[in-house]
């Protein structure tokens, strides 16, 4: 058995140097063979980039949210766009937080911990002396807004619970808003314009990001209610943010506030409910079929791909063994086995796939990172595991398309051989 495994070894070794030297000796010709498996690696693993960068920035976009926190809105979000269908609904009340608060502290057995109102709109403009930013995403929330959401601040405060029973004109900016105002210099302490109103920041929040790459949580100014109010008015988009007190007993608790909002909106048995109930699964749901897309089509133009490629080595190898038959023939007259014959094939149309696999993540990596530089806010992963399935796919594409011509030339007959022209 050792002796077996040592000549396995030597006629190994022998087989990747003679594989070596005919591809050296054909380097076009090796390059053309191995282009269809170029592109079919380039394509799988752009398809795999793709696919766990959507992942990161979709939980990263999730924690922006809140894992622990369910909305109540007017319209629900798995049916975003199809605005028709909740129009005639009528709007949310401020009033309801408390009105849930209330209930929950009476209730130690519920799931809900704490309900928080807002309100919001994003036709907001923000200036400071000459410098004016559009389409600001301004909220109004009381003290308790940070127990629902996952920003921390980067220098000041949040604004406090007195503040927030006056209305006081203070606001907490996002870190567009603070460098954007206030490039060389500090946001705290600035007063800047809204409508007809001054308001004073005294905290700026952390770099966050965009959600899903659409929407930026560092464009946004949070003020009391009552503050904003006063600047916006009352017929704004109004949600209510409530946080569970188990993060993995979600059902349960929307269940729960399900049945508190419509005995709040006093809303009676086997009628409709006038709301929703909103959670981060809804975007999961939308976002499948986006991934389910990306994957098919990578499949679809990497099985194409690779098919070609496959055949072309396939082509090229069986030409390699017309070439050589009369060295095939004087190896097999010397005493060389069918197995080493056909591990010498076999060997050489791996090694051609395994060079365009290599070719291959090279223009990958190369490909993400020109896509991190040019779109910074798109999300691209380039991960071990496609690395690793990169190079098995090249490897079985060798064995699949070179295992024909090997078998082909391990049966050749050592007298014909010799005698071919």
């Amino acid at each position: 058995m050792n002796l077996n495994y040592q000549q396995f070894r030597y006629e190994t070794a022998e087989s990747l140097k003679m594989a070596l030297f005919q591809i050296r000796a054909n380097k076009t010709r090796s390059f053309l063979t191995a282009l269809g498996v170029i592109i079919g690696i380039v394509a799988i693993t752009m398809m795999g980039t793709a696919i766990n960068g959507i992942d990161r920035g979709f939980e990263k976009s999730l924690a922006m949210l809140g894992y622990d926190v369910i909305y109540v809105q007017k319209s629900s979000w798995s049916t975003m766009g199809q605005w028709w269908l909740y129009r005639n609904r009528p709007d949310l009340k401020t009033e309801y937080a408390a009105q849930l608060n209330r209930i929950i502290a009476d209730d130690p057995r519920s799931e809900l911990s704490i309900a928080v109102p807002q309100m919001s709109t994003y036709i907001a403009t923000a200036k400071y002396r000459d410098r004016n930013l559009e389409q600001v995403f301004s909220l109004g929330t009381t003290h308790d807004y940070l127990q629902t959401a996952s920003g921390a601040l980067s220098a000041g405060r949040f604004f406090t619970p007195a503040e927030s029973a006056g209305s006081e004109m203070v606001c907490v900016v996002g870190d567009d808003i603070a460098t954007g105002l206030f490039p060389n210099e500090s946001a705290l302490g600035k007063s800047i314009q809204l409508k007809s109103r001054k308001c004073r920041i005294i905290g700026t929040f952390r770099k966050q990001g965009k959600f899903l790459g659409l929407f930026s949580f560092d464009n946004q100014i949070i003020m009391p209610l009552g503050a904003f109010e006063r600047i916006y008015g009352k017929n704004m988009f109004t949600t209510i943010r409530v946080k569970i007190k188990v993060q993995s007993r979600v059902e349960p608790a929307k269940e729960e506030l399900l049945g508190l909002m419509r005995r709040i909106r006093r809303i009676p048995a086997g009628k409709e409910a006038d709301f929703s109930i909103n959670e981060q699964k809804a975007f999961k749901s939308q976002l499948d079929p986006i991934k389910n897309g990306i994957a098919v089509a990578g499949i679809f133009i990497t099985g194409m791909s690779l098919f070609v490629g496959a055949i072309g080595i396939m082509n090229i190898t069986f030409v390699s063994v017309k070439e050589r038959t009369r060295e095939i023939g004087l190896r097999k007259a010397l005493g060389a086995r069918r197995q080493t014959i056909l591990l010498q094939f076999l060997v050489e149309s791996v090694m051609i796939c395994l060079i365009g696999g290599f070719v291959g993540l090279v223009t990958s990596l190369s490909l993400t990172f020109a896509i991190e530089k040019i779109m910074p806010d798109f999300p691209v992963e380039f991960s071990l595991n496609l690395v690793m399935a990169s190079l098995a796919v090249s490897v079985l594409t060798g064995i699949v398309s070179g295992l024909a011509p090997a078998v082909t030339a391990s049966k050749l007959d050592p007298a014909d051989s010799l005698r071919y022209e």
